[in-house]
């Protein structure tokens, strides 16, 4: 296949997978009373990883793109668009960048909060391994996956810091039953 199908499939799949994060923050977020800014590192580690699976030379960019590979991809971006939306609409104006608590903070577990506590990071590595899918190399797209991985956990660990602190045994149950943003690994 054409290296314009590669650009063209990632392009919609990252606008698709954006759009419900645009239209939210186009509605409002509520003003967060507590703020937990430490989790801006986990930002940045998984943001240098998604460069790390991005950033090639243009002969990868070039290169033919396996129907295989379009497949896979299309499999992960189809779940992490779907987890976005279903996400984002199920925290509505909870929803924000920075990890932070509104002052009537809701516990959400429903949709997709069933399945994970953070289907938001479960949607983040589908669009990660569609981007490997669609023009991942080595070693590129292990490093990419080892930043994701310890970026996400730092989040992860202070956004149910900030729940516990809120929710306590309600959130500890909920922490119990139901894994991270991993579905079956706890």
């Amino acid at each position: 296949m054409s290296p314009l199908v590669r650009l063209a499939f990632l392009a919609v799949a990252w606008i698709l997978w954006l759009l419900p994060f645009f239209i939210r923050q186009s509605k409002g977020t509520q003003k967060a009373v507590q703020v937990a800014t430490g989790a801006r590192w986990g930002i940045v580690l998984v943001s240098i990883g998604f460069m790390a699976v991005f950033m090639h030379r243009p002969e990868a960019w070039a290169a033919e793109f396996s129907p295989v590979r379009l497949c896979v991809g299309a499999v992960f971006a189809f779940c992490g668009i779907l987890l976005s939306w279903t996400a984002v609409a199920g925290l509505g104006r909870q929803w924000r960048v920075d990890a932070g608590l509104n002052a009537d903070h809701e516990l959400v577990r429903s949709g997709p909060y069933r399945i994970v506590r953070h289907p938001i990071y479960a949607s983040m590595l589908c669009m990660l391994l569609t981007g490997i899918a669609a023009i991942g190399t080595l070693p590129g797209w292990p490093i990419a996956i080892v930043l994701f991985i310890v970026g996400t956990e730092i989040r992860v660990w202070v956004e149910d810091r900030l729940l516990r602190s809120r929710f306590h045994e309600q959130f500890d149950q909920w922490q119990k039953s139901v894994p991270a943003y991993l579905p079956f690994i706890r």
